[in-house]
């Protein structure tokens, strides 16, 4: 009997673990989804490096007092997936959030974005932003904009001082 005992502590304990290292942590209630979507999710998922697992319930609620997320227990209820990110914080919020709009079937319940709880508002206003890959690009094309504004206008007076000598 024990070792059940200690089955549900180290599994508590790995959840807790999950719950405090993620970036983002986002809980769904994936009931009417036929086997094939739920692969399909789990393969979008895997490729953006999400860990996506089914947890009990009971198991969940005594991780999330242990990792003081408590706010999460109202989303507790029925069949959840949770979805762990340890490097992107957009990346599951984004995937989930399409998905849901193709699979009305998902639900979006609750999460924890860098330690904090999230409501399902705030995750669908974070599947908005841009990628990780997108906000650089857009960083990158603010600060190559005055270096190519000073090459266009060098260039220009240049070719009109050519103009002026060929006259």
């Amino acid at each position: 009997m024990s070792s059940v005992i200690e089955q549900k502590q180290q599994l508590v304990s790995e959840i807790t673990t999950k719950l405090r290292e993620s970036k983002s942590t986002i809980v769904v209630d994936y009931r009417g989804l036929n086997v094939s979507e739920v692969t399909e999710l789990r393969k979008k998922l895997r490729d953006a490096g999400v860990e996506f697992k089914v947890y009990k319930n009971s198991m969940t609620r005594r991780a999330v007092e242990g990792a003081e997320l408590t706010g999460l227990n109202d989303a507790l209820t029925g069949p959840n997936a949770i979805a762990f990110s340890n490097e992107d914080v957009v990346a599951p919020a984004k995937i989930l959030n399409d998905f849901a709009k193709d699979h009305e079937k998902l639900e979006i319940k609750a999460g924890v974005i860098e330690g904090n709880v999230a409501t399902v508002e705030e995750i669908k206003a974070l599947a908005t932003l841009p990628s990780r890959e997108g906000l650089l690009s857009m960083l990158l094309s603010v600060l190559q904009a005055p270096i190519r504004n000073l090459a266009l206008v060098t260039k220009a007076v240049a070719d009109q001082k050519e103009e002026e000598q060929g006259a």
